[in-house]
C-alpha cells in the first residue's frame, strides 16, 4: 500500500518541472492541484510567475487541467480568468476525477501527468490509474484546511517512516 504514495518524481515547485523532457518522453496532458500545489490554499488568484508557467505549459503543447477536492466558487475564481478548465470537489484520491479529467482532455493514461502536493490524494489517486505522478512541496502549509493538516498530514508522517526503512524515499530525491 505504501508503495503506492512514492511518486514517479519530485520537485520542489511546479516551475522546477522540465516541462520539455516530459513532452519529450510522450506526456501531452496535466492534471494539477491547485491548492498548495500552485498557490497557497488561500491565495485567490495566480501570480505572475505562475501566470507565465501555464502560457509555457499550452506553448510547449500541453492541455492542462486543474482537478481540486475545493469548492466550485474557489476553483471556479481561480481558474475561470486563466481559461483553464477544471474539476471541483474531486474527492481525490477516487478515480473518476483523474478519469473525468482525462477525458475532458482526450487522454489517455501513458500521456498523462499529475501534480500535486499531497501524497494522499495527488500521488495514490494517480499512480493507481498508471499516470506519471509528480510530487510538488507544499507552497503553504499553515494555510490547510484541518482534515489535511490533522489527517492527510500525519498519514504521510506515518507513510514516509516506512517508506524510509523500506529504502524507498530518499531525502535527496526531491530536488530531482
Amino acid at each position: 500500500m505504501f508503495e503506492m504514495l512514492v511518486p514517479k518524481l519530485r520537485v520542489n515547485t511546479v516551475f522546477d518541472i522540465d516541462l520539455e523532457k516530459l513532452y519529450q518522453q510522450g506526456y501531452r496532458g496535466i492534471i494539477t492541484d491547485l491548492d498548495n500545489t500552485l498557490v497557497g490554499a488561500k491565495a485567490p488568484l495566480a501570480t505572475p510567475e505562475l501566470v507565465e508557467w501555464f502560457k509555457k505549459v499550452k506553448e510547449i503543447g500541453f492541455q492542462l487541467i486543474i482537478v481540486s477536492n475545493n469548492q466550485l466558487e474557489r476553483v471556479s475564481k481561480f481558474a475561470t480568468p486563466l481559461d483553464i478548465e477544471f474539476v471541483h470537489q474531486a474527492r481525490k484520491p477516487t478515480n473518476a476525477p483523474f478519469r473525468k479529467a482525462m477525458t475532458m482532455m482526450d487522454m489517455p493514461a501513458d500521456q498523462t501527468v499529475v501534480v500535486g502536493d499531497q501524497m494522499l490524494t495527488d500521488v495514490y489517486g494517480g499512480n493507481r490509474l498508471g499516470l506519471f505522478t509528480i510530487l510538488v512541496m507544499p507552497i503553504a502549509i499553515g494555510d490547510e484546511g484541518w482534515f489535511t493538516r490533522l489527517i492527510n498530514r500525519r498519514i504521510e508522517r506515518i507513510a514516509l517512516t516506512r517508506l524510509r526503512k523500506k529504502g524507498l524515499w530518499f531525502e535527496e530525491e526531491k530536488n530531482t
